[in-house]
């Protein structure tokens, strides 16, 4: 069932952070889509903090992935697919290591490997209006 949460400045983010890990309580992996600038990595930022991360958090632009351990002992991966030339990159990668293994993955770019997502995922579209965001979120 798509839902949807409107952020309407960045103070906000805490609160959408917050109700994003509360409708998937038992979801690890979650797929991001939207256009360069509209926010995801400032999202994924949110929702690290919400789980108790308190390292720099950072998008994964260049390094491809990047690891955090919360302060609950929570462990987190952080993808930001953009720069992949090719699916080889991400298989050589070792991406089954990381979306099966019950840490929480964000993943930036998404579309680039929307074939090697595991079946549940949460698809989370981002979208610019003026100042707001629009967050769509569905399970595929």
């Amino acid at each position: 069932m798509q839902s949807r949460i409107v952020i309407n400045n960045l103070s906000e983010l805490p609160i959408a952070a917050k109700q994003l890990l509360q409708a998937f309580p038992d979801k690890r992996i979650f797929a991001f889509t939207a256009q360069m600038g509209v926010g995801k990595t400032t999202f994924i930022k949110a929702i690290c903090e919400e789980l108790g991360v308190n390292d720099t958090i950072s998008s994964p632009t260049f390094s491809i992935v990047n690891e955090y351990l919360s302060s609950k002992g929570i462990k987190i991966f952080h993808f930001d697919f953009y720069r992949i030339k090719s699916i080889e990159e991400v298989y050589d990668m070792g991406y089954e290591d990381y979306f099966y293994s019950n840490a929480y993955c964000f993943i930036e770019w998404s579309e680039k490997i929307q074939n090697l997502l595991p079946e549940g995922f949460v698809s989370i579209e981002m979208i610019k209006e003026e100042e707001k965001r629009l967050v769509i979120f569905d399970i595929i």
